[in-house]
């Protein structure tokens, strides 16, 4: 169950375009959840076989292999043309930065970038990326948030003070309404929505009593939310 983005129907942008530079497993990985989730995507590397690979697996609608250091090249490809570019080649500092320094002076408006240092993520930063991120802290954080918060079921981070997230109710708050429970005053959170057996409740009144093995979705600050008693 994923009901949190079902949620927001509107907010998924059909036409918007994705490349992905950089066919390693970060870069085949957002080729792959890209193109499943029914957005037209382009990868591209300059390794016949990571092409070929993602070619024969079906993982995007178009691959190329290409120099991405090579503005021209990127011209040809039409990658200029594209709404969002991700850039994962992180093993590569130095192919990585001028890549994004490519992308970023021909005028595509949002520039992802893979970065395997926090020197490298200050680097692409310089040259114009507009989100760098660290794959591999990330997951590690995941895991320690799934580890430790295992009620959380999923989470949208908003910024890096405020959240999204799907929460399944905990013990403590069975059988209690949200008014009684004063989550907005004691917390500081917001209850979006209620979802039991696939149904869902939503902007529930102070007088809706929660139930434990429902699943409540709540924004508000992140040190707030993991204050909650899991």
């Amino acid at each position: 169950m994923n009901p949190s983005f079902s949620l927001f129907p509107g907010l998924k942008q059909k036409n918007h375009q994705f490349a992905v530079i950089g066919l390693g497993r970060f870069g085949r990985a957002a080729c792959q959840t890209l193109h499943q989730a029914g957005y037209e995507v382009l990868g591209t590397d300059i390794d016949e076989k990571r092409v070929t690979e993602v070619l024969n697996n079906q993982w995007a609608a178009h691959v190329l292999q290409l120099d991405s250091t090579d503005p021209t090249a990127l011209k040809e490809a039409g990658i200029y043309e594209f709404d969002t570019v991700i850039i994962a080649i992180g093993n590569y500092l130095q192919e990585s930065i001028i890549t994004t320094l490519n992308v970023k002076e021909a005028g595509v408006a949002k520039v992802i970038a893979k970065a395997s240092t926090e020197i490298h993520g200050k680097l692409l930063k310089r040259v114009g990326a507009d989100q760098v991120v660290f794959p591999e802290y990330e997951a590690g954080y995941t895991l320690a948030r799934a580890l430790t918060k295992p009620s959380i079921l999923d989470r949208f981070e908003l910024d890096p003070q405020h959240s999204i997230v799907e929460i399944a109710v905990p013990e403590e708050f069975d059988d209690k309404s949200i008014g009684e429970l004063q989550l907005r005053s004691r917390y500081s959170l917001n209850v979006l929505a209620i979802c039991r057996d696939q149904h869902f409740d939503v902007n529930p009144s102070p007088s809706f009593k929660l139930k434990k093995g429902s699943v409540m979705v709540v924004i508000g600050e992140t040190q707030a939310i993991d204050k909650l008693p899991f």
